[in-house]
């Protein structure tokens, strides 16, 4: 499993609009600037957000995004399978239903299993409420200084 740019800016996505202290819409430039996503591409993945019910829209003026429960209803896992699609480690774990001709006598689809078992569980504690608190600790935290070589 590989989580691709459509994941990784998708949580960013999240976390920007989860970071913003007013209940308005917020228009996708501005997310997309702060982000230092291509317009194009964050029109794509907030498509795929909005598709999923993960985010409301509104056109017009004063139309952008928001979220549509409280950020920390909403885990990594929820983002990134809503971007992504299957985020398991082997094809034949993506389907509900394993229909690989080798299941039945594969030694090592115990392992796969448990593989994304333990990915599914670990994607699913963490909120995009988690990130946020996350990025403001490093924001706000003195310790990180930059070094001059």
């Amino acid at each position: 499993m590989k989580i691709t740019t459509k994941g990784r800016y998708a949580l960013r996505i999240m976390v920007d609009l989860a970071q913003q202290t007013t209940d308005a819409f917020i228009p996708l430039k501005e997310i997309t600037e702060r982000q230092e996503i291509s317009e194009k591409y964050g029109e794509m993945i907030i498509g795929l957000l909005s598709k999923a019910g993960i985010v409301y829209s509104s056109r017009g003026k004063g139309g952008g995004y928001k979220l549509s429960k409280p950020a920390e209803k909403y885990s990594v896992g929820s983002v990134l399978k809503a971007a992504e699609g299957s985020l398991a480690p082997v094809t034949c774990l993506e389907l509900p239903e394993n229909i690989c001709p080798n299941a039945g006598h594969c030694e090592a689809l115990p392992m796969w299993t448990e593989l994304d078992r333990r990915i599914d569980e670990y994607l699913e504690s963490v909120t995009i409420s988690d990130l946020v608190k996350q990025t403001n600790i490093t924001k706000n935290c003195s310790c990180i200084e930059s070094h001059n070589l």
